[in-house]
């Protein structure tokens, strides 16, 4: 297998950094809460948003920056969206106060909205499709090892240099890739006037994603049903605005192109199936063995090792047994791994148990995700390849929501090991609704050019 040419192989590695930071930040601030409230003086429910703030900005605006990407530019928006997240990294690592912290935060959700989309349509402009799922290999793989590397840094970081450094990390670590950015990138097409984009249902759908993301966390709190209910509301708002728009932002007919509907349906159950047994697993390590917080965290960064190695099989897996049959191999693993989990006893430390889930799990998912992404974004014309991007990411942020939602507060209900027990089972079923998904999709994805963008009515 040929490697990347030169200027092919740097972009991709800009791309893939920026990725990167985009997904440590989900994690690395975990392990750092405890210090955080302890310096800033933060109670536990203000504390909690400056997790919160960072997912429910970043799902809600996705949809929004992936369109920005097609009407300005990938190149241009992945510039500004990196250049945001960098200053708003900043402003973070010298919050003195809890409400600072947060503001902090939401701004960069905000950069982490704009860049995740124009970096995933960067690299189909970046890359030709004989080695576009090679590429959106090491994408995947990017995104496992941020999420692998936020358990461990956001521990060492916070004991050997203080919490500020979990987010002041991503300041130089920005800076690698946001100075050569302008050099490597395809420059794109700027393909619509800024009066194109649908303010009203980009407003609509981020109020609706957030509120059901912000809904589904909360799932076991009143609030949390007035979220949903909300959230219902605006997206039928948003639904009548797209009917109403010229150019809305979700084109029309996105939906029905071939694998868009399967690809969003996968991601949402690869990320909540996977989600809902590793947080059973978190709890089970915790409150079942008393492993302390930073000696538990130890035992996941072998889930998200295989997740990178699955990612990087993950072309090989699809080109010889196509899209659809490497969305039901990933899934299968993910279902085979977290009905091991079922046997895990009520004491002692079964390392080979959970390291043999962990394995099949984070091998499935990135054999899944690489598939998933394959599917939703191969056919879909250059023009609204950002905004498709948008609406995987969101989907995956919507599926981890739906796996915490659906597992933290039935393990709780039921109790001891009938709990977890029930957490992993429910992700056995997450996985199953979602290799029926896989159904939906096409046999084989990217073996030719995406379609031509349809002509649309002014």
């Amino acid at each position: 297998m040929r490697p990347f040419g030169g200027n092919t192989a740097g972009g991709l590695a800009v791309v893939c950094v920026a990725q990167f930071v985009v997904v440590l930040d989900v994690t690395i601030v975990a392990t750092a809460l405890p210090a955080i409230g302890a310096d800033l003086d933060a109670p536990a429910t203000q504390l909690s948003w400056v997790l919160t703030a960072y997912t429910v900005v970043l799902a809600g605006l996705l949809i929004l920056g992936g369109r920005a990407a097609d009407l300005a530019g990938a190149r241009r928006m992945f510039v500004a969206g990196l250049a945001l997240f960098v200053l708003a990294s900043a402003a973070c690592a010298l919050a003195g106060t809890p409400a600072a912290l947060i503001a902090a935060r939401v701004a960069q959700g905000c950069g982490a909205a704009l860049l995740s989309p124009a970096a995933l349509a960067a690299l189909h402009d970046l890359v030709p499709p004989p080695a576009r799922e090679r590429a959106l290999g090491w994408w995947t793989a990017a995104a496992a090892g941020g999420g692998a590397s936020g358990w461990v840094l956001g521990g060492t970081l916070t004991e050997l240099a203080g919490w500020r450094w979990v987010f002041a990390v991503n300041v130089p670590i920005g800076l690698a890739a946001l100075v050569p950015a302008g050099r490597l990138l395809v420059p794109g097409v700027r393909r619509a006037a800024r009066r194109d984009l649908d303010v009203a249902g980009a407003a609509l759908v981020t109020a609706a994603i957030g509120a059901g993301v912000l809904g589904l966390s909360r799932i076991a709190e009143g609030a949390g049903w007035v979220a949903l209910a909300l959230a219902a509301l605006l997206l039928g708002g948003f639904l009548a605005q797209e009917r109403r728009a010229a150019r809305p932002l979700v084109p029309r007919g996105l939906l029905r192109r071939p694998g868009v509907l399967g690809g969003n349906l996968t991601a949402v159950a690869l990320n909540g199936s996977s989600t809902a047994a590793m947080i059973t697993v978190v709890l089970y390590v915790q409150e079942a063995l008393r492993l302390s917080p930073a000696r538990g965290a130890l035992l996941f960064p072998a889930f998200n090792a295989a997740v990178i190695a699955g990612s990087l099989a993950g072309p090989r897996v699809t080109g010889r047994i196509g899209t659809r049959g490497a969305l039901l191999a990933g899934f299968a693993a993910v279902a085979a791994g977290a009905a091991g989990l079922l046997a895990l006893p009520a004491d002692g430390l079964p390392l080979a148990t959970l390291m043999a889930a962990f394995f099949a799990m984070g091998a499935g998912c990135g054999v899944g995700t690489v598939a998933s992404t394959s599917a939703g974004t191969a056919r879909v014309p250059g023009d609204a390849r950002g905004v498709a991007a948008g609406l995987l990411n969101s989907a995956g942020q919507l599926g981890a929501a739906f796996g915490l939602a659906a597992a933290v507060p039935l393990v709780a209900a039921a109790g001891g090991m009938a709990g977890y027990r029930l957490g992993y089972a429910i992700a056995v079923l997450v996985a199953v609704a979602g290799a029926a998904a896989a159904l939906t999709t096409r046999r084989r994805e990217l073996l030719r050019p995406p379609l031509p963008a349809a002509p649309r009515s002014r």
